[in-house]
């Protein structure tokens, strides 16, 4: 299982718009991915409502894993969408 570390930079965090780009980001990837934050998680990433119920934060840092075929392109690409501010 290969796993990465990001830091949210949307400053309303992984909430409404981030959250919805994020998640769509991790339906394209076609690997199963989970993320989790502090003793919140794993959910599935592909899954709006799980990814909400997180509560991250601008600042915060989650943590995404995935396996299989493509697992490290598709976390290399999630993390990049996490980084970037909106």
């Amino acid at each position: 299982m290969s796993t990465r570390e990001a830091t949210v930079a949307a400053a309303e965090g992984l909430h409404a718009r981030p959250a919805a780009t994020f998640v769509k980001a991790a339906k394209e990837c076609g690997v199963p991915v989970q993320i989790s934050k502090g003793d919140k998680g794993p959910v599935p990433a592909s899954s709006m409502l799980s990814v909400l119920s997180l509560g991250a934060h601008c600042g915060d840092t989650v943590v995404l894993s995935a396996e299989g075929e493509g697992a490290e392109e598709a976390l290399d690409t999630l993390v990049a969408v996490l980084s970037e501010a909106e």
